[in-house]
């Protein structure tokens, strides 16, 4: 990169994109081209004029609604373009203004410095595992809250079930024989109970497609194999692989555990050292099925019918180290447990070192060529 390189930076938005450009110099000339639409001509028109000059151009814009499609877009015309993490774009403390072509400007001098932390693209394949896995989760919320919707008006009324556990057969028997005094209330209940009803089916339907499209999936191979840990089984593989993407990206397990935001967060100065809570950075949804994996080391080391299920078709190397991990995160667990640390604590430093074993057996997996 130098002068025969030109830095443009776009700021994206659903009708209109902000460019700039600066100079391949240090110190050159940073200039504001004004906006285009967003639409697929304009951006080639963008690239034909940018085109003409002697210096080639690199694209960045930050990830946000639009997706990659514009990203795709550069890239199929021959274009070099990274998307840009927005929360880790350097910014001005004092700086209080705004503007579509400030924010541009400010992204094309950054690129030029090279100050930008660009995020990994998926391709289509990956990204559409990954919208079904976030549909999925999307109606796991929908049908909790549902249910607390149903709780809530049965605890309103004073009708609580106090024969065992919630949303099971019995509960659901429970719920058909209530009677309520005035119409209106028996109409409500039937509506949230047909909510919940709902919220089931349409949860049932996306985990019977995620089953069905792992197989076709180029990372599905990777999912198979981090199902060799306790704790991990298919829906926590998938979205622990769709979420974070190829593993096999980050060089150490501590880069994993740290992309996950499972690494201590940290402020320190001069001669003292404060250390606080997770980073909670990356996705929170990865993050989140890994601690509530957590919970199957609180007991001793072993391999159930079903984990022994999984466990066949995989190669020795991989069985061997989710075995390890049994053995090293068991004990770990009962360890913390027994020195009085709060069991949030507990889980969460063994979901940082099942983050680390999974690293390990994503480095033994190949993943599939894509399909056609």
């Amino acid at each position: 990169m130098g002068e025969d390189t030109l830095f443009v930076g776009l700021d994206v938005h659903k009708e209109t994109i902000a460019v700039a450009v600066a100079e391949g110099i240090r110190g050159g000339e940073v200039r504001y081209l004004g906006e285009i639409k967003n639409s697929h001509e304009a951006v080639r028109r963008l690239v034909a004029k940018l085109g003409k000059h002697e210096a080639i151009p690199r694209f960045c814009y930050e990830a946000g609604p639009c997706g990659y499609v514009l990203h795709r877009q550069l890239t199929d015309l021959g274009q070099v373009c990274i998307v840009v993490a927005p929360s880790l774009t350097p910014a001005r403390p004092g700086d209080r203004v705004k503007t579509d072509r400030r924010d541009a400007v400010l992204l094309a001098r950054l690129h030029r410095a090279d100050e930008l932390t660009a995020v990994w693209v998926p391709d289509e394949g990956h990204e559409a595992i990954r919208d079904l896995v976030r549909a999925r989760t999307s109606a796991m919320e929908n049908r909790r809250r549902a249910r607390q919707q149903l709780a809530g008006f049965l605890l309103r009324h004073g009708r609580i079930y106090r024969s065992g556990l919630n949303w099971t057969k019995k509960h659901r028997l429970w719920l058909s024989t209530l009677r309520f005094g005035h119409p209106a209330h028996q109409i409500v209940l039937q509506e949230y109970v047909d909510a919940v009803d709902d919220a089931d089916k349409r949860l049932s339907r996306l985990e019977t497609q995620i089953k069905m499209l792992i197989p076709e999936w180029s990372l599905g191979p990777v999912v198979q194999a981090i199902q060799a840990m306790r704790g991990v089984r298919l829906i926590s593989a998938v979205t622990i692989v769709a979420e974070t993407g190829d593993i096999n990206r980050f060089d150490t397990p501590r880069q994993f555990m740290s992309y996950l935001g499972l690494v201590p967060s940290e402020y320190s100065s001069g001669g003292s050292t404060r250390r606080g809570g997770i980073t909670k950075a990356g996705p929170k949804e990865a993050r989140r099925v890994l601690i509530e994996g957590a919970w199957a080391y609180r007991c001793h080391a072993a391999v159930g019918s079903e984990h022994s299920g999984r466990l066949e078709a995989l190669p020795k190397p991989v069985r061997d180290i989710a075995w390890k991990a049994q053995i090293r995160l068991c004990a770990r667990y009962r360890r913390l447990s027994s020195r009085g640390k709060v069991q949030t604590v507990v889980t969460t430093a063994i979901a940082r070192e099942m983050a680390a074993f999974i690293w390990a057996i994503a480095r033994h997996v190949h993943p599939a060529a894509p399909a056609a």
